[in-house]
Parts: C-alpha cells; structure tokens; sequence
C-alpha cells in the first residue's frame, strides 16, 4: 500500500501527478485526507480522499508520499498521522516520498541529517542537517525528493523505479509518451 496524503492547501499537480502515475504501474494507492475526506487544494480544486487518517494500516505501507504546496506542508507537518507515518517508514525501512515544500516536513523531523535533499527555493533551511543538491530529484537510500510541480512527472516515475525497477518506469513513459 503506498499512501499519499493530502492536506489542504495540498498542490495539485504534484498529488494527482504521482497517484496516476503510480496507479498506472499497478500499485495499490490510497489518498488520506488529513483532518477531512474532502480535500481543498492551493489552487481550489476539490479531491475526495480515498480513506480518512484513522483508516490507515501503516503495517501495510510500501511507501508514502507527501505532496507539497502551502499551506499544505504546513498542515503535514501538523498532523500526527503522518509524524507516526514517517516514523514508522524510518523504523521500517521504508519508501518516503517528499516534493516541493513538503521536505520540510522531513527536515523538522530530523531525518534529512546527513542525506542529499532538494525542496522548492526558498524553503532549504528547513531542511535540517540534510545536503542540499542542485537537481530536480534526490534519491537518498529510501528518501526521495523533489523540487516542484514542474518535476511532478519526473518525481513519480522515479518512485516508480525505487518501488520496482527502471523498466518498469520506462514502460510508464513509453505510454504516456513522455519524451
């Protein structure tokens, strides 16, 4: 099960982006509304989450995934489901997906000490102990970050290729005729 949260304020393409994505590779993707089943979006477009936070079975996850935009990383990083998320993807070894303003969510959590990171401009001295690169993507053993929506693309696929491998991302990109 790989979870995606969404929060309000959450940015859109980066969320709807990834769960496609992820969704085309076959993976079982399950959005939680943090605080609310009906999600607002930063630019006002409405999603109704999949499951609320109570319904989530984290001995079930693979991965999670934390959309950015504002003030929806704010709202993240406020919520103990996803803390007990992140800590349960730590102790477990597990995927943890972060774009946009979201790494901060990570880097406040301390967990970005000593790992290759990248976030959206702007937010890097959130990024608490981590090495800030100059790239689009970051992968950093079972960190992944990104920079922002206009990577979105870039970002799922290559979760994609950390859940399973890079012919199986190629496939994806193949259909959708990325170039």
């Amino acid at each position: 099960m790989i979870y995606v949260f969404l929060a309000n304020g959450f940015e859109e393409i980066e969320a709807v982006t990834t769960i496609d994505v992820l969704r085309r590779a076959g993976y079982d993707v399950r959005t939680v509304g943090i605080d609310n089943k009906f999600i607002v979006g930063a630019n006002k477009i409405k999603l109704e989450a999949d499951a609320r936070e109570e319904e989530i079975n984290l001995s079930q996850t693979q991965a999670i995934v934390l959309p950015g935009g504002m003030p929806g990383a704010l709202n993240l990083k406020n919520s103990a489901t996803v803390l007990n998320a992140i800590n349960y993807c730590v102790k477990n070894q597990k995927i943890i997906a972060a774009i946009c303003a979201a790494p901060l969510v990570l880097g406040e959590v301390g967990i970005l000490n000593g790992k290759n990171a990248v976030c959206y401009p702007g937010f890097e001295n959130k990024l608490t102990g981590a090495n800030i690169l100059n790239q689009s993507v970051c992968v950093d053993k079972n960190i992944i970050t990104a920079k922002g929506p206009g990577v979105a693309l870039s970002f799922a696929l290559r979760l994609v290729e950390m859940l399973s491998d890079k012919t199986k991302s190629d496939k994806i990109k193949d259909v959708m005729q990325c170039l």
